[in-house]
């Protein structure tokens, strides 16, 4: 009856890392049941192909230019504002976005498996910064400790996918933080200020993925004024400065600080 007691109270205690693990292993049981996942070659065919001042598929390539914007000023930010133990995790989102400004950047200008690679890695980066950064504000500090491993298994899964064309493990590693940030982010109590911005900064990466999803169509809507592949870099690096403005806004929540 005690040790029932005990594992009742236990589980009532850590209830919120438990099913941290189940979204983390779960998802992972899920993606590795199905069968392996090739490149559709038709993911590089997008909807505006038109040179511009002898820059082939302009529009997404030159959209990208917004990325090496807030990738440059977050990592000012970084160098400039105190953000604890936890900031290189911060640098590292930030060189990982400015490093898709020039990633994207390439494999636009020639749409192939192999550019892919650079920006799927450059992506994969700052993906891992902000996981782990938002992990270690919101539960422990101690998360930091796993930017290295974080950031080794990102790239691992483009190269992955690279060697193999197995799109799987790449799929979880974008996935997961996807899954569990929003949980975090409601559950745990926030320890800074302006965190609504983080959300807005999904909400927007949110309708980027839906944009891209929506290239020919939006490209056909506007009557080539602009693709969905374009609109989405614009959407995306747009909730990136949200980020940006959540970490140069924010102030320590008081009440929330240790002793």
């Amino acid at each position: 009856m005690e040790n029932e007691t005990d594992t009742n109270s236990w589980i009532k205690t850590n209830w919120k890392y438990i099913v941290i693990g189940l979204i983390i292993f779960g998802s992972l049981a899920v993606i590795l049941l199905q069968k392996p996942l090739a490149q559709n070659q038709f993911y590089h065919a997008f909807a505006d192909s038109r040179p511009f001042l002898s820059v082939p598929n302009f529009g997404d390539v030159a959209s990208n230019l917004a990325f090496l914007i807030v990738g440059v000023a977050g990592l000012w930010l970084c160098m400039r504002k105190d953000l604890g133990s936890l900031r290189n995790a911060w640098v590292v989102m930030f060189a990982g976005i400015a490093l898709v400004g020039i990633a994207s950047s390439y494999y636009h200008w020639t749409p192939n498996d192999r550019t892919l690679v650079w920006d799927r890695m450059t992506l994969t980066v700052g993906f891992m910064g902000l996981f782990v950064a938002l992990l270690g504000e919101y539960i422990t500090e101690r998360f930091r400790f796993l930017l290295v491993p974080a950031v080794i298994l990102g790239v691992f899964s483009v190269l992955y996918w690279s060697w193999f064309d197995d799109l799987r493990l790449y799929i979880w590693v974008q996935m997961v933080p996807l899954l569990i940030v929003p949980f975090v982010m409601l559950l745990f109590p926030a320890k800074f200020s302006h965190q609504w911005l983080i959300f807005v900064g999904a909400l927007l990466y949110g309708s980027a993925k839906l944009t891209e999803l929506g290239d020919k169509v939006i490209f056909a809507t506007t009557q080539g004024i602009v693709s969905g592949h374009t609109l989405k870099h614009l959407l995306a690096a747009a909730g990136c400065w949200a980020i940006f403005l959540a970490l140069k806004k924010r102030h320590p929540i008081l009440n929330l600080l240790p002793n």
